[in-house]
């Protein structure tokens, strides 16, 4: 199902997929339990995604780049109680990202745990930032469906929210979202309709 927009054109943005497989993020994982300086390449294969997540949900580079570093500081202090069970790293940072939203939506504030002296110790430097702020935001200038459906998006419960977003902006599939949101696949697909139901409504008023 796709997304309509106010004229009743169909719409809906895909993202290109960044992924790693399992067998390589299974050597990495255990390149990291060996070496913690390993993470920065966990941390430099899935900045752009996460932050893109973050961006596409709440339309704010400054706030999307705060949760973007505050998924990761997470991921880098939780690495240790990390259990592989085919589940990708992809899926569990996806998860924390989707806690930050949902943090920052519920509240309409945002409140880092961890920012502050740990962000430099602990992570890598993400280097050309402005250049990448600049492209995104033009990028994302462009799709005016977009940034319609993300201003309604805002108006509907999180539960709503976060698996249209996890499907539409980041092309996940259902198995995929009930692996990071940990719903049942059948709780994900009818979240979906609802959810999309709900948002067709307030797009077409």
């Amino acid at each position: 199902k796709d997304i309509t927009n106010a004229t009743g054109r169909v719409f809906c943005i895909i993202v290109k997929s960044n992924t790693m497989t399992l067998a390589e993020e299974h050597e990495l994982w255990q390149r990291i339990r060996a070496d913690k300086k390993e993470f920065g390449v966990l941390f430099d294969h899935y900045f752009k995604p996460i932050f893109g997540y973050l961006y596409r949900r709440t339309g704010e580079y400054e706030l999307a780049k705060d949760m973007a570093a505050e998924t990761f500081l997470k991921a880098f202090f939780k690495i240790d109680s990390f259990e592989w069970r085919h589940i990708s790293f992809s899926s569990w940072l996806y998860r924390i990202a989707t806690n930050e939203a949902n943090q920052f939506f519920r509240q309409q504030k945002y409140r880092p745990s961890m920012l502050g002296n740990h962000l430099e110790a602990a992570l890598p430097s993400h280097p050309d930032s402005e250049l990448e702020r600049t492209t995104l935001e033009a990028e994302l200038k462009e799709h005016t469906d977009f940034l319609l459906i993300q201003r309604h998006l805002k108006n509907l419960p999180i539960h709503y929210q976060e698996v249209i977003s996890l499907r539409y902006f980041e092309n996940k599939d259902n198995h995929e979202i009930s692996i990071i949101l940990h719903k049942p696949e059948g709780t994900v697909k009818s979240l979906l309709s609802r959810g999309l139901e709900k948002l067709r409504k307030l797009v077409l008023k």
